[in-house]
């Protein structure tokens, strides 16, 4: 019987994980976007929670607060807008345009201890900031303890 020499780079499964491995770190690459994470989409949001409820920050620059618009339906809260095209003066032609123009929406879930009835926003320097308070149910409450009369 012959003998076969065995080198590691020649086994199949070595060549899987180095494939699996490439891929891994492809999908990582904040530039490629699958719609799986919040990374490409528009507007980027910073949502957290202030112990008031929650803050959701969006990057809006340049547009109208009057062409937003922030609707909710469920535990679903959504800001879509439209950025329309800017009008150049006179003769004037655009030597390289990368803004993005058009319509976008971008919904996110909310979690059940806000009151998303009570939401409020407010705009500045290319911000929309929208505030959501705790519903009252969640809020800590004390509970008082009623002695029992003895006979």
């Amino acid at each position: 019987m012959p003998l076969v020499r065995f080198t590691p780079g020649s086994d199949p499964v070595n060549g899987l994980l180095a494939l699996q491995s490439e891929l891994e770190r492809f999908l990582r690459n904040p530039g490629f976007n699958l719609g799986l994470s919040g990374y490409g989409a528009y507007p980027p949001l910073n949502i957290f929670d202030d112990g008031d409820g929650m803050v959701v920050i969006a990057e809006v620059p340049g547009l109208d607060p009057a062409s937003i618009q922030i609707t909710s339906q469920g535990r679903t809260l959504t800001i879509s807008g439209e950025r329309r095209r800017e009008k150049l003066d006179g003769q004037a032609s655009f030597h390289r345009r990368e803004r993005a123009l058009g319509q976008f929406s971008r919904s996110i879930q909310i979690p059940e201890h806000v009151d998303l009835q009570k939401t409020s926003a407010s705009y500045e320097a290319g911000l929309l900031k929208l505030r959501i308070p705790r519903s009252e149910a969640s809020k800590p409450r004390q509970i008082s303890i009623e002695p029992v009369e003895r006979r």
